[in-house]
């Protein structure tokens, strides 16, 4: 998997990063520098801001997040093998194969032995309704009440199986979300130091500062507005001004008027004759 500094969260990390930032919301009163939770921001604003922000909170953790992922793939691909289309394959399409008649057994049986009891059962009391009765009549009766009990024996194997698939089900997913036993070192450990990074770096900066200005953007506050993390655009919007502002503005030039006098009031030189 190729990453970037800044990599984005995976989907399935998210409730991770979510149950983060609800645990540091939910103590946010032990810390002294949180202790504003509820005056200027209450909990649930605190808790959508950072959602919307969750991007640039998990880059504080991007270098630990790179190796947790990594370390997960390669536990990952090496529980999968090095023939997945060969070995592996049928090693697992055994399995399911057999998992697959189970299933298919099991929902069949109470549909085929009911669908048998009522046709045996309808058949032989209409038999028998007849005067004389055929001598068969009571056969078919009895093989439909055989069908109905292996109706109800089907139903009850049924439920029992799925309860009991659901419970184990249950159980071992609620072992795998709550404990960490079934990953393996390496694994466990980069989890965990991805998650203090991503707590100690992201979340609670981030929390800091959003309670510090609580009406800067979303953006503003997050722990890498600061110059040595983020670097400026070398470049800066121009500076206009009009040209009569500033000291250096050069003056105007002046124009003036002709004088234009007419013949009549001119010097000696225009008099009549």
């Amino acid at each position: 998997m190729h990453m970037n500094s800044a990599p984005h969260l995976l989907t399935e990390d998210r409730p991770e990063y979510e149950r983060i930032l609800d645990d540091a919301l939910r103590h946010a009163h032990e810390r002294p520098d949180l202790a504003a939770v509820g005056e200027r921001l209450n909990p649930v604003q605190l808790r959508t801001m950072a959602m919307a922000a969750t991007a640039l909170i998990t880059a504080a953790a991007a270098t630990e997040y790179e190796h947790y992922v990594k370390a997960r793939e390669e536990i990952r691909a090496a529980a999968a093998g090095p023939d997945e289309d060969g070995a592996l394959d049928a090693g697992i399409s055994a399995p399911q194969s057999g998992a697959g008649i189970g299933v298919v057994i099991t929902v069949l049986a109470p549909v085929l032995a009911g669908t048998a009891s009522v046709i045996f059962l309808l058949i032989g009391y209409v038999l028998k309704a007849l005067d004389p009765p055929p001598s068969f009549a009571r056969t078919m009766v009895g093989a439909g009440w055989f069908f109905a009990a292996a109706t109800a024996a089907a139903i009850l194997v049924a439920g029992v199986g799925l309860l009991v698939t659901a419970l184990r089900n249950g159980s071992t997913s609620v072992a795998a979300d709550e404990h960490g036993e079934e990953l393996p070192e390496d694994v466990a450990r980069a989890r965990e130091a991805w998650r203090h990074a991503l707590l100690e770096r992201g979340i609670l900066p981030f929390l800091r500062d959003a309670l510090a200005d609580p009406g800067a953007a979303p953006a503003a506050r997050t722990p890498y507005r600061s110059a040595n993390r983020i670097p400026k655009i070398g470049y800066s919007r121009p500076d206009f001004s009009s040209p009569d502002d500033g000291p250096a503005a050069a003056p105007r030039p002046t124009f003036t008027s002709p004088d234009f006098t007419s013949p009549d009031f001119g010097g000696p030189e225009h008099e009549l004759d």
